[in-house]
């Protein structure tokens, strides 16, 4: 009987395990329905219309996309929320160079209470691969 407990033990432990990696590779968000992850093509088709507050998260400054409207560094978010819309169903997109600052700062979002948080997952480096330019503002 002690043995079959132990198993059961360690099977839940595991599933433990499994589930918090997969929090932690989902970029950190157990419910991915909280803001929604976007490739470069999926991007590219948004600049077209661009109806969304675009926002570049990465710090130290390194260039940006064109027509981004707001530079936030991502660990600052909170502090910047008198630049940010005042209507939370305001559709935001948030890029950094490559990724990580950027999930960072949807969470951020998210828990700001901001309902419509798109990441551009590439970011700055899958822009320039494609043959797009990045712009640097003057100091």
């Amino acid at each position: 009987m002690t043995k079959i407990n132990h198993r059961t033990g360690i099977l839940m432990a595991v599933n433990v395990l499994i589930l918090v990696t997969l929090y932690i590779s989902n970029g950190w968000s157990l419910d991915s329905r909280d803001y929604q992850n976007i490739s470069m093509d999926r991007f590219v088709e948004m600049m077209e219309q661009k109806d969304f507050v675009l926002i570049d998260v990465h710090i130290p400054y390194a260039g940006e996309i064109p027509e981004t409207d707001l530079l936030i560094p991502f660990n600052d978010i909170k502090q910047h929320k008198n630049e940010l819309p005042d209507d939370k169903n305001t559709k935001i997109v948030v890029y950094c160079i490559s990724g990580p600052m950027g999930y960072v700062a949807a969470e951020k979002l998210v828990s700001m209470g901001y309902r419509q948080v798109i990441h551009f997952q590439g970011g700055m480096v899958a822009w320039k691969n494609s043959g797009k330019r990045l712009v640097n503002r003057p100091n």
